[in-house]
């Protein structure tokens, strides 16, 4: 049997513009999303690929690309005696085709002609914006044994979460059967599906796909450019029609996973890592979540009460406490200031003494997050610049707002990267 380094080519599609997550997608592209205070979104489907023993990987972007592609020029890696790669197949014009990606299938699609230069039995398609870790080689060997042409990774959920996604119906041998785009209530109890006893007792009873498929080679470039080549999406075209038509499988899997869709999802999961017994987790030896090495100094705290609190390395802190929160890089946090339920995303560079005391006596606040100040229920974006006594206090009693400093979602304030907020700002 090959091993998965030498048989399989991993594609992650880096998604469209984002707009649900604006504006944290205003200067780059969903996978580019800092997450954890030191990792980007892209890091995780190329970390489970990397700890799964799949070592070439194509990220497939079109929008706002540009610190992608940096990132990954600079982390990714591979020895010299590797056939290893993380490649950026950016969307482009050519003469026969002349439009950008059109949706998931498309985007693969035009594709192909890079991706089929190599030699591989199948293809793995990820998402760019999803928070889980999976051993693919267990999905790889279920797709063996089933002797499958495709086989879609499935994730149990709940009556609540069951409109949001397409939802799978599987038969005894773990076949997919049927398939409907977001199914309206009325109809879930036609939809339910062995989920096992364990997700039943938990009232998840219907299978959603988590857009994540395997394909055999030879199935996909004949879906693609021959059954229908014209289709734009997996998940509303090729999928439901190759049903019918082709094996294909569940997988079913059964640990954390979440769409980062949108800011709420996206602020939720990150401070879920600050959990004592994280539903993500970061600390565990045979699942590593890579992503540039930072030649950065330890974190230095002084006088901060801590709870429930990720810090990064780099970080300046004098706060007085900090709650329930992530700290990203290089972050500087002032006296006297509190911060409970935020996600700092930190900075990319230190500001010298020199040009603190040259900023300061242009009244421009120094990098990061001044003296007495109070933040909570927020995402400071990169860069930001918020003085003296600012006070930013998020929740559902603010309404949906995007102004020049700032965005509010669903109760959560965003300051937007690289805003400058005067001391004394209100929220």
């Amino acid at each position: 049997m090959p091993t998965l380094s030498k048989s399989v080519i991993a594609v992650i599609l880096g998604g469209g513009a984002g707009t649900r997550l604006f504006p944290l997608t205003a200067s780059r592209s969903k996978p580019a999303v800092p997450i954890a205070g030191k990792y980007r979104l892209v890091d995780i489907p190329i970390s489970n690929c990397i700890n799964s023993n799949i070592n070439r990987m194509f990220v497939l972007t079109q929008f706002n690309s540009a610190s992608l592609n940096k990132h990954i020029k600079n982390t990714y890696h591979f020895s010299a005696f590797s056939t290893g790669f993380v490649d950026i197949l950016a969307a482009e014009q050519t003469p026969d085709n002349p439009g950008w990606y059109q949706g998931t299938a498309d985007a693969v699609r035009q594709s192909l002609r890079h991706i089929s230069n190599l030699e591989y039995d199948y293809i793995l398609i990820l998402s760019g914006d999803q928070l889980y870790q999976m051993d693919f080689g267990e999905m790889f060997e279920a797709h063996r044994a089933k002797n499958a042409d495709i086989s879609i990774a499935t994730i149990p959920v709940d009556d609540r979460d069951a409109p949001e996604f397409g939802i799978l119906k599987k038969d005894s041998e773990d076949l997919i059967s049927s398939f409907i785009e977001k199914p309206k209530k009325d109809i879930l109890g036609d939809w339910a599906s062995d989920t096992g006893t364990e997700m039943q007792r938990a009232g998840r009873h219907y299978l959603a796909s988590m857009g994540i498929y395997i394909f055999n080679k030879k199935i996909l470039n004949t879906l693609l450019m021959d059954v229908h080549p014209d289709a734009t999406d997996f998940g509303k075209e090729i999928i439901p029609d190759s049903i019918a038509n082709y094996k294909v499988a569940s997988y079913q899997y059964d640990g954390y996973w979440t769409d980062i869709g949108n800011i709420y999802s996206f602020y939720e999961a990150n401070l879920a890592l600050t959990q004592e017994v994280p539903p993500f987790n970061l600390f565990d030896n045979q699942k590593t979540v890579f992503t540039r090495a930072r030649m950065l100094p330890p974190a230095k705290i002084s006088g901060t009460t801590l709870e429930k609190t990720i810090i990064a390395e780099g970080s300046i802190i004098h706060a007085s406490r900090i709650e329930q929160s992530v700290v990203g890089i290089r972050s500087r946090i002032g006296h006297g200031t509190t911060v409970v339920s935020t996600y700092i995303m930190g900075n990319d560079y230190y500001e010298t003494l020199d040009e603190m005391v040259l900023n300061t006596g242009k009244g421009l606040p120094k990098v990061g997050i001044g003296e007495r100040c109070y933040i909570k229920d927020a995402i400071i974006d990169k860069n930001c610049r918020i003085g003296n006594d600012v006070r930013i206090n998020g929740g559902k009693h603010l309404e949906k707002t995007d102004h020049p400093l700032y965005a509010v979602k669903d109760g959560i304030v965003v300051v937007k990267k690289g805003a400058v907020l005067p001391d004394g700002f209100v929220i």
